[in-house]
């Protein structure tokens, strides 16, 4: 194997060919289609304790819940729209990217012919559709090397990669929104208050037509593209993950409050729980742009990972 010098440690260079992931990426997708999140569940399951008895929100929502369970048992969608696929690839320096996109594909194709995805990729301008979820763009692969040190110079994630998949659906994906700030007419200002306001504005948006009870990503700063990447970013975070930055750590649980009391409810149905989860994040911006992303998530929040290290897979969720 060759060798990288890197911050004066020895860094293996691997062979790109050396894995092939595939079948591994392919169960991801099984998984990920048909399985939520632990912690998602849970939420999920709070949220119908919380509702009246009887109420069209607490019969909603276990409606959902019997459905999360019929499609981990028979190992099916959990919804008939199996989204967007985007995938996040983090992996040392010396993978191909070439050839884990490859890879990436023919699980996709493969994930499609057994139908864990539905054929949802369709030519803007000729309105084919591929028939694979191949095409351009689609599926989203973005690669990002790892970069702390104490990752690079662990002998245990230096030599690991992961993937992480997201399916966002449609329907909540048409309800993400994106402010400029100042915004006059709800009185927003270029401050963490403005931001609050424009993000409850988005939730209100919605009502019911992004399958409320949603995950809500948010991202502050940026520009008008990077800015709506890292509002979807932070819907890789689980439910419990705290936010390291104390403010939005504050901001995300007055959001979930407030949001709450909106009675939009699962479904638009109406009830006490219209938000799960409010997920922030903030990067740097030109003085002359205040942008805020809002990207909505549905209750279907299906995410999940995989995990290769030293020849051995695991998966998560």
């Amino acid at each position: 194997m060759r060798e990288k010098e890197h911050s004066l440690k020895t860094v293996k260079v691997f062979n790109p060919r050396e894995i092939d992931l595939t079948k591994h990426v392919l169960e991801l997708i099984r998984r990920t289609s048909t399985d939520l999140p632990a912690d998602v569940v849970s939420a999920l399951e709070q949220a119908h304790k919380r509702e009246k008895p009887k109420s069209a929100a607490e019969r909603t929502l276990a409606f959902i819940l019997e459905n999360i369970k019929l499609a981990k048992a028979n190992s099916t969608p959990i919804c008939q729209d199996t989204g967007t696929v985007i995938y996040h690839v983090y992996m040392p320096f010396g993978y191909s990217m070439l050839d884990i996109t490859a890879q990436i594909h023919e699980a996709t194709v493969k994930a499609t012919e057994l139908a864990y995805l539905r054929p949802n990729t369709v030519d803007s301008i000729t309105g084919q559709n591929s028939g694979n979820n191949i095409g351009i763009g689609s599926p989203t692969i973005e690669f990002h090397e790892w970069e702390d040190e104490t990752v690079l110079q662990s002998s245990l994630l230096r030599n690991s990669l992961r993937i992480d998949l997201m399916l966002k659906g449609g329907g909540c994906e048409n309800v993400g929104a994106q402010y400029s700030l100042p915004n006059s007419e709800l009185k927003a200002n270029r401050d963490l208050e403005g931001v609050k306001k424009v993000v409850l504005d988005a939730i209100y948006q919605a009502q019911g037509r992004g399958c409320a009870p949603g995950i809500i990503g948010v991202g502050i700063g940026g520009d008008r593209g990077t800015s709506m990447l890292l509002a979807k970013k932070q819907l890789f975070r689980k439910l419990d993950d705290p936010n390291p930055i104390p403010e939005l750590a504050d901001a995300e649980e007055e959001l979930l409050q407030k949001a709450n009391t909106l009675k939009i409810g699962p479904m638009g149905f109406g009830g006490m729980t219209t938000v799960l989860g409010i997920q922030m994040g903030a990067m740097h911006r030109i003085p002359a742009s205040y942008f805020i992303s809002i990207a909505y998530m549905c209750w279907a929040d299906r995410r999940g990972s995989l995990f290769y290290r030293d020849g051995r897979i695991s998966f998560d969720a």
